[in-house]
């Protein structure tokens, strides 16, 4: 009997031991000594780990069969998901990932992925705990890989994003979080885990979506292109030797990035960033960028310390590309390819370099001749969040030196700024809040108010006892000037706030002799009025053409811009048949605009009053930008509509505001100025006067926004048509397309379009070309039953850097029906802002 029961434990032992060496085989293939899998247990590095409610083990080489034989173990995130329980901070919900691609979304899955909502995101996985933490099993993070290749308009619509995790306190560590949708997937563990990008058109590829606070990352890796997106939207989040890698509109603004190195595939990583910001402790950054790099393309607070930038084709580095007068960032130790460098060395108003300041002890401080980068001033809050575990260092420092570095503010703010105050009748109360790191305000802080010596006779101030300013304006001159008013503490930390100090104004000037249209023998009316005023007019005067001499349905034409009134107008072709009206508001540089006052010349424009001209040059400094939907003959009809062929993406016009404008554009745009859309899908015509029109031409000079030739802000269907030989109110002829395709990141496609009653299809073949960038003179000809198009850049672009296939210039052409329809038409499917293209120079031919 005893042996009998010897032979049974011995056999329960021996199948034991060989289940045990099994399992523990399975993590061999990769000759990791440092995990073993135990079914209830994981030994790590030497670590037991038990498995329950709260730990959970992934292991993608497991097959469903074998982890249905255990609680608590997954061979997918996906899968584990459905079971977590809520963590704490002492005791986090933690996932321990073994090295493996895990596919968050399926790669293979041809469904596009749609968002829930009209206008949200589509999400690979939806995740809703507290105190989530993914830990991966190995010291190199390229070892556990979450993926997922979807982006904007490749596999989704909208914005693809892998993770959205709802709940506090999540971590990572030793974990790749990759979208692969513009980048390869290189796998070195298992190279049969590759994977190749969707396409080299770089979209909206996104990783996380946080609305947590006290967000850690340690050792992780977060990878993608365009909006790279790691915890977009935590709280205080701490990034601790890290990497990243991506262009434009990507990483987090409102965190601090320790250790971290980035690969910066674009000039603006950073779309914006919130409240105090973001913060660079001992950075390393690598711009593949050409001659600038900025931090920032929108608004923010940004602060770099021992950040080291290398590039091989840099010659400055910016926070943003045109920063705010009132806008302060802060910098220690900044370097480019080892040369010390200050940040918008141009603009050096709004760089604060700490160096010598106490405010640096906020981030960074000496202790026992070594540098502190001090995370716990930064992100302790309220509740002293200490991820780093440096809270003793800093106590320690505080007691030896008597300083303090653990409640340091990192910003001043000073609101309201961008007000004008008129003298004797205005004046405006400064208020400053100073914060610490996470926006947490610090209340009585002293705050010193400041002018430059300059602006001392155009305002006084008024400090009250609760730090308060008064801000009263006292300009005895004529002109409007700008003051720059400062504030700063003792620390070092400044703000600003900008006023347009304008003279006590007086009442509008009286007509002396009202307005009074005349006509010259050469094809222009002259306004003529007097005003009671020694000041140079600077009245607003606008023309507008009417049905008959009491001015009945008038429609503006042409505008006074720039502080110039129109006082001669025109006449052309499109005038004949109407009445003239002009509108006075007398205006000069110490009052407002007065009521206006019209006057209609008194006869109908007739065909003898006019210059024949075959030639349209579009005066586009005065013509009217206004809301204008009538379609009718020598007008130009502007309006706000959503094309058919761009209904999936759920928009409409807008024609609350009007949908252009004239003046300077953003980004690429803004040292020019021209015809800007100011709503999306605006849409501009002209309908010329007569019946039939034979060969036509169009050229002009497009400024996009965009510089690196993507010309739009997604290939979400936005694109520009220029459409001629257009049939305006029925919409038929012919039109360029502009358009930015999944294609590439960096060039756009010039397709030829023919418009049957508003749909528009292609004829030609597609060219993609990088030429679409600021400067582009454009050509659009007709010529019996041929179109042909030709576009090239005025200015010098690193062309070479594109395959062969992208062109440099545009040189396309095809056959048409021909029309006598004469129109032209411009429509814009794209965002405005930043994703607007300026027009200029236009210049419209008809052919008899």
């Amino acid at each position: 009997m005893k042996i009998k029961l010897r032979i049974i434990v011995f056999a329960v032992l021996f199948l034991f031991f060989n289940t045990t060496m099994l399992l523990a085989q399975k993590h061999q293939v990769y000759n990791n000594k440092d995990l073993i899998f135990n079914g209830k247990h994981i030994i790590y590095k030497g670590n037991k780990i038990e498995l329950g409610p709260k730990s959970f083990y992934i292991d993608g080489q497991l097959s469903n069969e074998e982890t249905a034989k255990y609680n608590y173990v997954y061979n997918s995130i996906n899968e584990a998901s459905k079971h977590l329980t809520n963590g704490n901070e002492a005791s986090p919900m933690t996932l321990y990932i073994a090295p493996w691609v895990y596919w968050i979304d399926n790669p293979d899955d041809p469904e596009i992925r749609i968002p829930k909502t009209i206008g949200g995101t589509p999400f690979g996985l939806e995740i809703s705990c507290e105190w989530l933490r993914f830990q991966g099993l190995s010291d190199d993070a390229q070892d556990v890989v979450l993926a997922c290749n979807r982006g904007q308009t490749m596999g989704a619509k909208g914005n693809f994003t892998m993770l959205n995790i709802k709940g506090e306190g999540v971590s990572a560590e030793n974990i790749t979080f990759g979208n692969y949708c513009n980048i390869d997937l290189i796998y070195p563990l298992n190279p049969k885990l590759n994977r190749e990008k969707r396409s080299l058109a770089i979209v909206q590829g996104q990783l996380i979506f946080s609305n947590g606070d006290k967000v850690f990352a340690r050792n992780t890796r977060f990878m993608s292109r365009l909006n790279t997106g790691p915890f977009w939207g935590s709280k205080r989040t701490l990034f601790d030797r890290c990497h990243f890698e991506s262009t434009d509109d990507a990483l987090n603004g409102t965190a601090v990035y320790l250790d971290c190195t980035f690969g910066i595939y674009s000039s603006k990583p950073f779309g914006h960033t919130v409240g105090t910001g973001a913060v660079f402790l001992n950075c390393d950054i690598q711009s593949f960028t050409r001659d600038k790099q900025y931090f920032v393309k929108g608004t923010g607070s940004m602060t770099a310390i021992d950040t080291r930038f290398t590039a091989k084709n840099l010659n400055y580095i910016g926070w943003r590309e045109i920063p705010d007068t009132e806008a302060r960032y802060y910098q220690y130790n900044i370097s480019l390819n080892t040369k010390p460098t200050l940040v918008n060395s141009d603009v050096p108003n709004t760089t604060v370099d700490m160096t010598g300041k106490e405010i640096l002890n906020a981030y960074r401080f000496e202790y026992n001749n070594a540098a502190v980068y001090n995370t716990y001033n930064l992100l302790r809050g309220n509740d002293n969040w200490d991820p780093m575990g440096i809270k003793s260092i800093v106590e320690k420092a505080e007691k030896e030196s008597g300083k303090n570095y653990s409640s340091i503010p990192t910003q001043l703010m000073v609101k309201p700024t961008r007000q004008t105050l008129e003298t004797g009748k205005d004046s405006v109360t400064l208020e400053a809040t100073v914060n610490r790191f996470g926006n947490y305000e610090l209340k009585n802080q002293k705050v010193v108010w400041k002018i430059a010596p300059e602006y001392q006779t155009l305002v006084r101030f008024e400090v009250k006892d609760d730090g308060k300013c008064v801000v009263i304006p006292t300009n005895t001159g004529n002109e409007t000037k700008e003051v720059v008013v400062m504030a700063s503490t003792a620390a070092g930390l400044e703000a600003a706030s900008v006023f347009q100090i304008a003279p006590s104004f007086i009442a509008p000037p009286r007509f002396t002799t009202l307005p009074k249209i005349s006509k010259t023998n050469d094809g222009k009316l002259l306004l003529n009025y007097a005003l009671d005023m020694t000041f140079e007019d600077e009245s607003i005067v606008n023309w507008y053409r009417c049905r008959d001499a009491k001015g009945s349905h008038p429609i503006e034409i042409a505008v006074s811009r720039n502080k110039k009134p129109l006082k001669t107008y025109e006449l052309s072709s499109a005038d004949v048949g109407y009445y003239i009206m002009a509108s006075v508001s007398p205006k000069h540089l110490r009052c407002e605009a007065g009521a206006p006052k019209t006057v209609v010349f008194k006869d109908i424009i007739s065909k003898k009053d006019v210059k024949e001209s075959t030639t349209l040059i579009p005066n586009l400094e005065n013509m009217s930008a206004k809301y204008q939907p009538e379609v009718l003959p020598g007008f130009w009809t502007l309006d706000s509509f959503a094309p058919a062929d761009t209904n999936e993406h759920n928009w409409v016009g807008d024609n609350s505001k009007d949908p252009w404008y004239y003046g300077s554009g953003e980004n690429g745009a803004a040292n020019d100025v021209g015809f800007i859309q100011a709503s999306k899908g605006a849409r501009m015509r002209y309908t010329p006067v007569g019946n039939s029109f034979g060969d036509m031409k169009i050229s002009f000079t497009s400024v996009p926004a965009k510089t690196a030739g993507q010309g739009f802000s997604s290939a979400r269907s936005q694109y520009m048509d220029i459409g001629i030989k257009m049939d305006t109110k029925e919409m038929n002829g012919y039109a360029l397309r502009i358009i930015r395709t999944t294609k590439y990141s960096d060039a756009v496609d010039f397709i030829i379009m023919k418009y049957e009653n508003g749909v528009a299809i292609p004829i030609s073949k597609s060219v993609t070309t990088s030429c679409y960038r600021p400067n582009c003179v454009i050509t659009i000809e007709v010529k019996n039953k041929k179109i042909s198009i030709q576009a090239k850049n005025t200015l010098d672009y690193f062309a070479e850097n594109y395959p062969a296939e992208v062109m440099k210039t545009v040189n396309l052409e095809a056959e048409i029906i021909p029309n006598t329809f004469g129109g032209i038409s411009f429509q814009h499917t794209g965002t405005i802002g930043s994703g607007a293209t300026l027009i200029k120079d236009l210049q419209i031919e008809w052919k008899p």
